[in-house]
């Protein structure tokens, strides 16, 4: 399984530059790090009609939010794509997810709206869901202000943020609200006690590791017992039916590809339409790269066919 020659680049810099891993820092480092990082592997950011920074108040604090407008000339209010950051639920910023959400606005002429959650580990477990879910459903009762459609809803996030958006489409089925139409996993994890094949078998040592998932998740979960809930690990949610339809996306040397993978087919095994998208000779964080990486491109647009698809008038159901 040989990575992809721009991916192999990749790797290969960060080899003769000793870059160390975030794992191995100080988490004030690793923030600092991650997010320089993703601002330079984003590239010139894509200008669209109009970008707005605002605040979600809550009891809980105020959550940092970005909303990205696609300027369509129809009156009509545009769709929305509810999109969470990854970053092992400790690491990243809005600035994070900054280029992915340019191009999903003018690619599925949808308005993104970034939430931002309260990160680990100064902040356990379900802090993260819980600002998630409640960033989605102000997003929902405020469409309006905002120019969205609240019956097109869709969530979505990579890695972490892929996570968070499993867990909001289950506490959104499970408490009656918001409606959400679509949710989007970038090679989300599902399993804090997964043991899988892809898990024990890619270990490079430059990219995302087995090492790497146990410091994220050590700093995410506050006991064993919050390993097996399925906020946390929803793959071992008992019962997946009534779920929005799912977009997967994976990465064949990716950790987490086997668990990503895993939960899409239980998805379909309950009944819930899910497309599984895996791009060969890509790690995972691939998604992100936009700027260096002309399969994080090619991703990008797939996921925004996938939200222009659930977002046509014919697959969207009146409530």
């Amino acid at each position: 399984m040989p990575f992809h020659p721009q991916v192999q680049a990749i790797r290969d810099r960060l080899a003769a530059d000793r870059i160390p891993n975030l794992y191995t820092l100080p988490i004030t480092e690793a923030r600092a790090r991650d997010v320089k990082g993703a601002i330079t592997t984003a590239g010139a950011p894509e200008p669209v009609a109009e970008v707005r920074d605002f605040v979600i108040p809550g009891e809980a604090g105020d959550l940092a939010a970005r909303v990205y407008l696609p300027g369509e000339e129809s009156a009509a209010a545009a769709p929305a794509l509810v999109y969470f950051f990854g970053g092992g639920w400790s690491l990243g910023t809005l600035d994070t997810s900054d280029a992915v959400c340019r191009m999903i606005t003018n690619r599925a002429k949808c308005a993104s709206v970034a939430v931002s959650y309260r990160l680990a580990p100064e902040n356990k477990f379900p802090a993260a869901v819980e600002d998630c879910y409640r960033g989605t459903r102000w997003v929902a009762e405020h469409a309006g202000e905002l120019g969205i459609d609240p019956q097109r809803i869709a969530v979505g996030g990579d890695s972490s943020g892929g996570n968070l958006a499993a867990a909001v489409s289950l506490l959104s089925r499970d408490r009656g609200t918001p409606h959400l139409i679509h949710q989007l996993l970038i090679y989300p994890n599902t399993d804090a006690a997964a043991d899988t094949e892809s898990m024990r078998e890619i270990t490079d040592e430059h990219f995302f590791n087995v090492n790497a998932i146990r410091w994220y998740w050590g700093m995410y979960l506050g006991s064993e017992e919050d390993r097996m809930n399925p906020l946390a690990s929803p793959l071992r949610a008992p019962d997946l039916s009534g779920l929005p339809p799912a977009t997967v996306i994976t990465a064949e040397l990716d950790p987490l590809r086997d668990e990503s993978e895993m939960y899409a087919k239980r998805l379909a095994e309950a009944g819930v339409p899910v497309e599984i998208i895996r791009y060969d000779g890509m790690m995972h964080g691939f998604f992100t790269m936009v700027g260096i990486l002309d399969t994080a491109r090619e991703a990008v647009s797939a996921a925004a066919a996938a939200l222009s698809a659930a977002y046509a008038p014919d697959a969207v159901v009146d409530l």
